[in-house]
């Protein structure tokens, strides 16, 4: 049976605490990996330890929005950390999304589609007229243009980008329960998986409190 995958976000400048967490989602019943934010990559330790991190599956997310050149130099920039992952603001633009995936290499290029903390309310306060649903068929459209090797979005838009997107979908907003703190658009993790996402984004549900209970918790509700 295929093993369900979940990035568990290491969302903290502490090292002791990322360490504890990568140490206790230690699990055989899953497929592990570790995303690390703005907060832990801007640390004044986190690039080093990301450096020397091995046998791990790692997504580094930097969210890039900026002109191509730009894009493409971040990129480069951070080659000698090998994440396995690395996203990138659609809304960037085509050029950008081309020139960051040109100088990609083996990491696998994530397009960032709508944020799961915005709904249509928040996107209309920003100047936007369209749905989150239309704007982000219409970002995975572009994704698939540009060749991207995976898109982040909410799992309740999978359906509808998988109509248009075949590579991997990478889905946060995961609640075990009713609880949503700054997130919107939030589903449970068996919805998420049913809805046809590849991997989850979980970060507090699992590492806020006692971690490997946490972790049980996420086990047992996917069995």
């Amino acid at each position: 049976m295929k093993k369900s995958k979940v990035f568990i976000a290491c969302d903290s400048k502490n090292l002791n605490k990322v360490r504890e967490i990568i140490k206790k989602t230690q699990t055989s019943k899953l497929q592990i990996g570790y995303k690390f934010g703005l907060e832990f990559l801007n640390s004044k330790k986190g690039r080093n330890f990301v450096s020397k991190l091995k046998n791990q599956i790692t997504f580094g997310d930097y969210k890039l929005a900026d002109i191509p050149n730009t894009c493409a130099s971040a990129i480069r920039a951070v080659r000698d950390l090998n994440f396995n992952y690395l996203t990138i603001h659609i809304s960037s633009g085509l050029e950008a999304l081309k020139a960051a995936k040109k100088v990609s290499g083996k990491t696998k290029l994530i397009g960032v589609t709508i944020l799961t903390s915005i709904d249509n309310k928040s996107l209309k306060e920003i100047g936007f007229d369209k749905s989150v649903k239309k704007i982000v068929l219409r970002q995975a459209k572009l994704a698939r243009k540009a060749k991207l090797d995976a898109i982040v979005c909410s799992a309740m838009e999978v359906k509808t980008i998988r109509k248009v997107f075949k590579n991997e979908i990478i889905t946060p907003g995961i609640r075990l329960n009713s609880r949503s703190d700054d997130q919107k658009r939030v589903v449970s993790p068996k919805e998420a998986y049913s809805n046809g996402s590849d991997w989850l984004v979980m970060g507090r549900p699992i590492t806020k409190g006692n971690i490997k209970k946490n972790l049980q918790s996420l086990i047992d509700h996917l069995n």
